[in-house]
């Protein structure tokens, strides 16, 4: 599959003018979106939009101005627009049952970011959301891979979208998810306690079956489910030497290590996979932890900026970076890798 066109809106400046040296810095835990004016969505229709639906249409637009026939939209999310869904259902008590606005039940369901894209695209075609958690955007990665084979002429929006709910916030907190005390994004890798930080953003990315003016091509995605720390290094052992040409290595790993202490010794023996070779490079103090992440990375790799020093972990000896790992965990038990290469 061979992507050629990327969108991103993230806490970062990354939609317009792109800055990844200046890092915003977060508050109360939370990396929050920093969106755009949208000047591209109508008016009416955007102030009857939730932030999910918002931030994703945002990203989509400037693919949709460039590649004006779609064959489909293929969208990853973990809970879609739960704030809108929260108000709704508070509306429901509220009014007794009663006179209920409808635009919060209509934004809150996750195929609704989506729904409104095909809407507004007047796509017609193949439309689907794929709710798995922390690999609903690697599902929705591997719905296109299989697609786009399928249709090797055909042009398919991908993208993942997650928002910072305050209901699901909450319930994360309890359960553990982020961390107790109040600390800065810049601050993250440093901090050897339990917990992250929230995040949100989405990621939009033009796809197909063609090389067509391709800015790169998914060689393959692997995902997992498992707290096995030795079989989760074989499998991402066996899957870069199954996707790797032979000859070639990767140059530059991109690991989703989010500040967790809990976690850390996963990413320690995928990182033991790669020699002095490989850079490593770290992308969470970017845009926080949230299920669909992992599309941000994807981002990075194919926009082929200079990563700025807070970013780099490691400095590999190779100059050059053609080939791209991107591993993920999330909340300890959900991995995925993605193998990219640079065209």
């Amino acid at each position: 599959m061979y992507i050629h066109q990327y969108s991103c809106i993230s806490p970062q400046q990354t939609f317009d003018n792109i800055d990844l040296v200046s890092l915003h810095e977060s508050v109360d835990n939370k990396l929050t979106a920093r969106e755009p004016v949208y000047k591209d969505i109508p008016r009416n229709i955007l102030r009857r939009m939730g932030k999910a639906v918002r931030m994703g249409i945002g990203a989509a637009m400037p693919v949709f101005l460039k590649q004006p026939v779609l064959n489909g939209i293929i969208i990853g999310t973990a809970n879609g627009g739960m704030e809108d869904c929260i108000k709704f259902l508070n509306q429901v008590i509220d009014y007794d049952e009663g006179l209920l606005t409808p635009g919060n039940f209509v934004q809150s369901t996750p195929n609704a970011i989506a729904a409104q894209m095909g809407l507004m695209h007047k796509n017609k075609g193949y439309n689907i959301t794929h709710v798995h958690r922390g690999l609903a955007f690697e599902n929705a990665l591997l719905d296109a891979l299989m697609i786009t084979r399928e249709n090797a002429g055909g042009f398919f929006l991908l993208g993942g979208v997650e928002e910072i709910s305050t209901y699901n916030f909450n319930i994360d907190l309890l359960d553990g998810c982020f961390k107790q005390e109040t600390i800065s994004n810049k601050a993250l890798y440093s901090a050897n306690t339990p917990g992250t930080i929230a995040g949100e953003g989405a990621a939009m990315f033009l796809v197909s079956g063609s090389p067509r003016d391709a800015v790169a091509v998914m060689k393959g995605v692997q995902t997992l489910h498992s707290t096995n720390e030795p079989e989760i290094k074989s499998i991402v052992q066996q899957f870069i030497e199954n996707h790797l040409p032979p000859g070639e290595r990767v140059d530059l790993l991109i690991t989703g290590e989010n500040g967790d202490s809990r976690i850390l010794k996963y990413y320690h023996s995928v990182e033991s996979l790669f020699d002095t070779h490989t850079t490593i490079a770290r992308f969470k103090h970017l845009c926080g932890d949230y299920a669909t992440a992992s599309s941000i990375a994807l981002w990075l790799a194919c926009s082929r900026l200079p990563l700025p020093p807070h970013m780099i972990k490691r400095r590999g000896r190779q100059t050059n970076c053609r080939n791209i790992a991107i591993y993920n965990n999330f909340r300890g038990s959900q991995h995925s890798v993605m193998l990219v290469g640079l065209l």
